[in-house]
């Protein structure tokens, strides 16, 4: 059986094969050919020949120039089928590994928002706070003269208050993966130890809510050593530069001895027309980089465990030319928060795009767990008010806006009449 011709991608145990096409995870864990520790021969390397896309020599290094550094599994001969993973053939080798059944459930509760909003208040902006926050701006902004700012008159004021719903639904997805590691004669984890558990049943310490986090875990009882198939347990292979004789043609004269219009002998190989291997420093081999000369490898099942914070925003409609990017981001009045397990949607909300909105996150972050078939440990849905203004002023003849957003009293201003260059960002 040749060898994997380069870097197999870590596949997902709930991944579907396209019709006709036996799944990777297949291929691994139902070899049946035993390969213990104890060497065994290889008919290709006793023959010194080559076989295939492996080669060797006589003296027994082998030339492997031609193929990758270091593939991400061995060839699938090498692995062995772990018992505890039976249940992959059963139904004809598609039953998958889906997360543990939930809980049922809470019901949901009724929502009374006519209090909410009347114990909700956000500070109207008065004319005052809309220019001390436009000096406040402009004082951060190397090119921006205050004069402006100081001197305009406001003539007008339009205030409006926006709603931004936000969906967190924080996920755990499991995957496995063969990986190895250079084996350096340490105590062996192998299934004569004891059967290893399934993925779902692997206990692990969750980080905190909401926040992102990849850990990668090894199996218990699923090492196996193998001799390294890179160089078939010799710890070296033949050079690739020089091939094993750990000289070059000299990279000066090109094996001439001399360069051409130039006196005497090549000052590089001393006229002899070779030089070291740099390559090998000239030894004529080098370690080999997969097993890193140890002569065997450590393979073993890796648990990847992957938490996801998925996130959907939604910003209620506004009329003014303020960006919406600017709104997602800004800071605003706590209006409704719900934590659980599982949300609902906010199908009473006195704002009726809010609540649709609601409706549409939770039914995206669960078609989308869903398929990646991950498992929801928490999710979080809020609701903020962010206050808007337009204000409208009046400077040398001339009329304009800006906008005053959040209640930090952040400022958009899309045309400010004393700026003195262009190297300054405008938001």
């Amino acid at each position: 059986m040749g060898r994997p011709s380069g870097r197999v991608v870590p596949q997902m145990l709930a991944a579907k094969p396209l019709e006709g096409q036996k799944p990777l995870w297949l291929d691994i864990w139902t070899m049946d050919r035993d390969l213990s520790d104890e060497d065994k021969p290889i008919p290709s390397l006793q023959a010194g020949v080559r076989k295939g896309p492996w080669a060797v020599e006589k003296d027994g290094v082998a030339d492997l120039s031609f193929e990758a550094e270091s593939p991400l599994v061995p060839p699938v001969e090498l692995l062995e089928r772990l018992p505890s993973y039976d249940c992959l053939f059963q139904g004809g080798g598609q039953q998958i590994f889906f997360p543990p059944l939930e809980a049922p459930r809470r019901p949901q509760e009724q929502t009374c928002w006519s209090s909410f909003l009347e114990h909700s208040r956000v500070p109207v902006v008065t004319e005052e706070v809309a220019r001390e926050a436009l000096l406040s701006f402009v004082s951060s902004k190397c090119c921006y003269g205050r004069s402006a700012a100081r001197d305009l008159v406001i003539q007008q004021m339009k205030q409006q208050m926006l709603c931004r719903y936000r969906l967190e639904t924080f996920s755990e997805s499991r995957i496995s993966e063969w990986t190895f590691q250079p084996f350096t004669n340490h105590v062996v984890d192998g299934p004569r130890r004891g059967t290893s558990p399934k993925l779902w049943d692997i206990k692990v310490q969750v980080p905190p809510m909401f926040q992102e986090e990849t850990r990668k875990f090894q199996v218990p009882h699923s090492s196996l050593v193998k001799e390294c198939h890179k160089c078939h347990g010799r710890g070296h292979y033949k050079c690739s530069g020089c091939h094993g004789a750990s000289m070059v043609r000299c990279p000066s004269c090109s094996g001439a001895k001399r360069r051409a219009k130039q006196p005497g002998r090549c000052q590089l190989c001393s006229g002899s027309g070779r030089h070291r291997c740099s390559t090998c420093s000239g030894r004529g081999n080098k370690t080999c980089a997969t097993c890193k000369g140890e002569k065997k490898l450590l393979h073993f099942v890796q648990l990847v465990i992957v938490w996801k914070n998925s996130l959907f925003e939604f910003v209620s409609e506004h009329r003014l030319d303020c960006p919406g990017q600017l709104l997602a981001k800004a800071q605003g009045e706590s209006l409704f928060r719900d934590e659980n397990t599982t949300v609902y949607p906010l199908a009473d909300f006195p704002l009726r795009e809010i609540s649709l909105a609601s409706e549409r996150g939770i039914a995206q972050h669960s078609a989308a767990t869903l398929a990646s078939r991950a498992r929801v440990l928490q999710q979080r849905q809020t609701i903020e008010l962010i206050p808007l203004t337009e204000v409208h002023y009046w400077y040398q003849g001339k009329t304009n806006v800006y906008y005053i957003y959040g209640t930090d009293h952040r400022v958009y201003v899309a045309d400010y009449p004393e700026r003195y260059c262009c190297s300054c960002t405008i938001i």
